[in-house]
C-alpha cells in the first residue's frame, strides 16, 4: 500500500470515529497493525490530524459559538455557564494527562489493549442505557458545575486507548442525568480544548523532528488534517439524528464485535 494511501484511509477513520463512542485512537492503532506500518512514527500524525475533525465542530455549530461568544461580550448568564462548564470539564484532562503523559504514551504502542477496551466499553455502554435514570438536564449551559466536573473525570478514562473520549463523556453525562443529544453535543465541544491541547503538547515535543521532516511531514498531517474534516463534516449530524432516534445500542454491539474480532487476530499472527 503506497503511503498516500495510508495516509488519506487513516484521515477517514479519524474523521468517522473521532466523534463516535468507538474510539478514535483505538482505531488508529488497529489501523496501524492492520496496514503493517510503523505506529510510532504516526503517532503525532494520529494526535495531530484530529484537529481537522474538531474543525467540523467548529463549521457545524458555528452559530452557537458565535452566540456565546456574543453573549459574553454582553456578560449573558446563560453564555457564562456554557464556557464555565467547557473549562470545568476540560480541566481534569489537562492536570492527569500531562502528569501521566509518558504511561499514556506506552498504552498507545498496544492493540490488545485497544482491543479489550473496545469489548469492556461496550459492555458498559449497553449497562448504562438500561440503568440510567430519566435525564433531566437538556442544554449545556444548563448542566450543574458538579456534574460537569464529574464528566471530566470520567473523560479521562479515555486516556486508555479504546476507552473513546466521546464515549466516555457521553455516557457519563448520561449518568448524572443529561439527556442524549445535550450529552453527545457537550462532548462535541468539550473535544475542542481536550484535542487542541493535546496537539499543542505533541508538537512541542515532535518540534524537532518535524521541522526536519523526520516521521511523519507537514505534507502528511496537512491531507490527514483535510480529509478528517470532510469526513467528520458528514458523520457528525448523522450520528446526533441516530442517537436522538435508536440510543447508543449500535455503537456498543460495533465496539464488542470489532473488539472481539482484534483479539482474534491479533492472537492468528
Amino acid at each position: 500500500m503506497t503511503h498516500l494511501l495510508t495516509i488519506i484511509l487513516l484521515g477517514i477513520v479519524e474523521g468517522v470515529t473521532e466523534f463516535l463512542p468507538v474510539s478514535s485512537t483505538g482505531h488508529l492503532i488497529l489501523a496501524g497493525a492492520l496496514l503493517g506500518y510503523d505506529d510510532s512514527r504516526f503517532q503525532l500524525f494520529d494526535i495531530v490530524i484530529q484537529l481537522g475533525a474538531i474543525l467540523a465542530i467548529v463549521v457545524l455549530y458555528w452559530r452557537t459559538f458565535w452566540a456565546v461568544l456574543s453573549g459574553l461580550l454582553k456578560r449573558d448568564p446563560v453564555s457564562i455557564r456554557f464556557v464555565r462548564n467547557i473549562l470545568i470539564a476540560f480541566l481534569p484532562a489537562a492536570v492527569i494527562g500531562i502528569l501521566f503523559l509518558k504511561h499514556i504514551e506506552e498504552l498507545l504502542t498496544k492493540p490488545v489493549v485497544v482491543a479489550w477496551a473496545l469489548i469492556l466499553g461496550g459492555i458498559a455502554i449497553l449497562v448504562i442505557e438500561r440503568l440510567a435514570k430519566p435525564a433531566d438536564t437538556r442544554g449545556v449551559a444548563e448542566i450543574p458545575a458538579s456534574k460537569t466536573l464529574g464528566i471530566g473525570f470520567l473523560q479521562c478514562l479515555a486516556m486508555i486507548p479504546g476507552v473513546s473520549r466521546s464515549g466516555a463523556t457521553i455516557l457519563g453525562a448520561l449518568s448524572l442525568g443529561v439527556e442524549r443529544r445535550t450529552a453527545a453535543e457537550f462532548s462535541f465541544f468539550l473535544a475542542i480544548p481536550t484535542m487542541l491541547g493535546a496537539s499543542v503538547v505533541e508538537i512541542a515535543k515532535h518540534k524537532d523532528t518535524l521541522m526536519a521532516g523526520q516521521g511523519t511531514s507537514l505534507g502528511d498531517i496537512a491531507i490527514g488534517f483535510v480529509v478528517a474534516f470532510i469526513v467528520a463534516l458528514l458523520v457528525v449530524r448523522w450520528f446526533v439524528g441516530i442517537v436522538s432516534r435508536r440510543g447508543f445500542g449500535p455503537f456498543a454491539w460495533y465496539r464488542i464485535i470489532v473488539g472481539i474480532g482484534a483479539l482474534i487476530w491479533l492472537h492468528a499472527i
